[in-house]
């Protein structure tokens, strides 16, 4: 695997925080993810609460959800492969279990199982403050 000049070769929460404003679309910036921690094959991201992705009654919109799963998701695959892969979301299937307002979310992604084309992953997404599991996504991204 040749070592992308931007990607360290073993990741730090600011060079992880680094690549989501070198490698994701302006739109994906202005959520203002935070790389809280990660470990091999895991990321956990907070996304501050913002009027911007929220709807009606301040509940968090799920747009905004399913993107922020898609992005710690990216992330959580760089901590296992070391490096920027050309990928592609295959399949991101979402089931929203109850509303978040007033408080941040907290996106953790794991890596399930990292093959030679597919990766497959879980992400969960609670309340910062209370903890409570708000979302449940799976993923499979190619490797292209």
């Amino acid at each position: 695997m040749t070592q992308n000049p931007t990607t360290p070769a073993t990741p730090t929460v600011a060079s992880l925080q680094g690549l989501l404003a070198a490698w994701f679309a302006p739109w994906i910036q202005a959520m203002g993810l935070q790389v809280e921690s990660f470990t091999d094959g895991e990321v956990t991201l907070r996304l501050p609460q913002n009027d911007q992705l929220s709807r009606v009654g301040g509940m968090l919109c799920g747009q905004a959800m399913m993107a922020a799963a898609d992005t710690a998701m990216v992330l959580a695959i760089v901590t296992q492969l070391g490096d920027q892969r050309p990928m592609t979301t295959v399949q991101l299937n979402t089931s929203f279990l109850k509303p978040l307002s007033g408080q941040d979310a907290r996106i953790t992604a794991r890596v399930i199982r990292a093959g030679k084309s597919l990766v497959f992953g879980e992400i969960d997404i609670c309340g910062a403050t209370d903890g409570r599991s708000v979302c449940r996504a799976s993923t499979t991204y190619a490797l292209l």
